[in-house]
Order: structure tokens, then C-alpha cells, then sequence
């Protein structure tokens, strides 16, 4: 059952969104509310855009009745560490002389306590899932600010400012906590969603592709398959760091049948393919160069693509025993 709610978005705007219920358990979407498709105009805020709208959300769920949440993330268009959540669930985040910080990830720098008693009552008696097909620690050359904060319109002088906002942030909840969990794989997802998840509600993780595939019945598929087509926009290094390729591609070799796939625009490797199971890789920019001509005539291209795919791998192939 979807149930509707409106939330803060990435900007402080109210938007329309929902989660999904089945008995106390909720699905709630990062993306719905406080991603990069919720910006106003599409004009990005990465120092001040926050996940708050997520954690209304989350509280709304509980507020009816939910006990178990998982909470799919990713696409989100702020970089603030989950301290938004955080705050719609109750915690507070206080400065040197005891104000509240505001939103956004730039006021991180700021954070001189956290108050985590709201959210503790907020949240007893339910268990967080951490949906996430990301493995990037929350701060340093691989964390949520470095690879993630450009996409979300940071110059490299706010790529650094957010980087060292969060580890102020990451600071002052391990004195709290008694934990240092910024280098824990995941907690960079979703602008540092995961950390909060990870760091304050206890959650565990699970990539997300794993729960889609369950969800979608993919082992049953795959004992009926002769090859599994997967792939994205772009194959890049981020792809390998847990996305929805490298998912479909491991469970189809741990099954035993071979993986091609096809992309937009590839930077991979092939090696670096091939370790994660995919054997052979399509790009429509090997067909057209011209990337305005692959978004215009995408369709076409596919159709080419999946000829050639048909005639490399299946022509002359036995189908597989039904």
C-alpha cells in the first residue's frame, strides 16, 4: 500500500511524497523527497541541500504504526551527513554556545554536541534496514563529498569545505557515541545518509540490488537464462563501488552464465569488468560518437546493439533446458 506524505524537500520546500507499507513493515525512498529530482528549477544547493524530508517521512511510518523501515538511498542532492534525518527523528544539533545549526551540510562545520534524546524515543521498538548499492566511506578521497558532492553542483572549494564539515560532524558523533564509524563501507551513500543510519539508529545494511533482485525473483530467472543483459548509463569507477551492474553480473556468475553489458559511454577497463563478472561490454558511443545522436536516437541504437549481442553470444548456442 503506498501511503502519501508531504515532506520538506532538498531546499526546505514541502513536497508530495509517499512510502510503501505491507503490515508494520515501510519502504521509504531517499530519492522521493530529498533527491536531486526534488530541486526546485533543478537548481542545485550542495552547502545548504538536506535529507530532512527523509527523516519526516521515516517518522510519518512510525508515527502509523511501522516497526521494521528499510530505507533505499541514493540520488540524494545534499551532502549533510544525515544530520536532517537525524533532526526529523528528534535529534539535536547544537553549536559552540548552544544554538541549533541549520540545515545543509556547510553548517556541519559548526556541530559542537549532538542531543540524541528525542530520537531515541522516537525510534524505540524499530529496527532500521539500510538500503544501499554504495560502499564509499563518509569522508577523504573516496567519501561523500570527493565523489559525490560535484554531481550535486560543488566547485572543488565546496568539495573541500563539505569534506571537512563532515569530519567535524564525524568528530563530535564519536565522542557521543563512543564509535568512529566514518570509514565504514556505505556510510558515504547518499551524501552521508548511511553514516546517520550506521553511526546513531543502529541500522544494518544491505546492498540494494540484493533486496531487487530478491524481490524480482532474479534466481529463479536466471535457471532459465542463456545470458543476462545488464547495465547503465555510464560504466565508470563509481559503478564499481556496488551498483546495480556488478549486483546482476555477480549473482549471474555465481549461477554460471555469462554477463554482457550495455552502457552509454564506458571508461571501464576490461579487466576491471571481468573481475566483477562481466565478460563482454556494448557502448552506444562505439556505434555514434556523437553523444547528442545516442540521447536522441537511443532506441535505434539499442536495437543495434541488441542484434549484434544476439549474433556474438546466442547464434548457435543450444537453448538451455526448460
Amino acid at each position: 500500500t503506498e501511503v502519501p506524505v508531504t515532506a520538506c524537500g532538498p531546499t526546505g520546500l514541502p513536497v508530495s511524497t509517499r512510502y510503501a507499507r505491507r503490515g508494520e513493515v515501510a519502504v521509504v525512498e531517499l530519492a522521493d523527497v530529498s533527491g536531486l529530482g526534488r530541486l526546485p528549477g533543478g537548481r542545485r544547493d550542495p552547502m545548504r541541500a538536506t535529507s530532512r524530508g527523509t527523516g519526516e517521512v521515516v517518522a510519518a511510518a512510525v508515527a502509523a504504526g511501522c516497526r521494521e523501515i528499510v530505507l533505499g538511498v541514493g540520488g540524494s542532492a545534499s551532502t549533510d551527513g544525515g544530520a536532517g534525518l537525524l533532526r526529523a527523528l528528534g535529534a539535536r544539533l547544537l553549536d559552540a554556545e548552544g544554538a541549533q545549526v541549520a540545515d545543509g551540510g556547510a553548517a556541519l562545520a559548526d556541530v559542537a554536541t549532538v542531543e540524541l534524546g528525542g530520537l531515541r524515543a522516537t525510534l524505540r521498538g524499530v529496527s532500521l534496514t539500510l538500503a544501499s548499492d554504495v560502499d564509499n566511506p563518509l569522508t577523504g578521497p573516496y567519501g561523500a563529498a570527493a565523489v559525490y558532492a560535484p554531481q550535486k553542483g560543488a566547485t572543488a572549494a565546496q568539495v573541500a569545505r563539505l569534506d571537512a564539515a563532515l569530519s567535524r560532524w564525524a568528530d563530535v558523533v564519536a565522542a557521543e557515541t563512543g564509535r568512529d564509524l566514518r570509514a565504514a563501507q556505505g556510510a558515504g551513500a547518499a551524501g552521508g545518509v548511511g553514516f546517520a543510519c550506521l553511526a546513531l539508529l543502529g541500522a544494518s545494511v544491505r546492498p540494494g540490488i540484493e533486496l531487487v533482485l530478491d524481490l524480482a525473483g532474479f534466481a529463479r530467472h536466471l535457471a532459465e537464462a542463456d545470458l543476462v543483459v545488464t547495465g547503465e548509463g555510464a560504466l565508470d569507477a563509481q559503478t564499481l563501488h556496488g551498483k546495480a551492474p556488478v549486483g546482476v553480473a555477480r549473482a549471474a556468475r555465481a549461477a554460471g552464465i555469462d554477463v554482457v553489458a550495455v552502457c552509454g559511454v564506458n571508461t571501464l577497463p576490461e579487466d576491471s569488468l571481468r573481475a566483477v563478472g562481466i565478460g563482454t561490454t556494448y557502448s552506444l558511443a562505439d556505434l555514434e560518437p556523437d553523444l547528442s545522436v545516442c540521447f536522441r536516437e537511443g532506441g535505434r541504437l539499442l536495437r543495434s546493439l541488441g542484434e549484434r549481442i544476439a549474433a556474438e553470444h546466442l547464434a548457435g548456442r543450444p537453448a538451455r533446458t526448460r
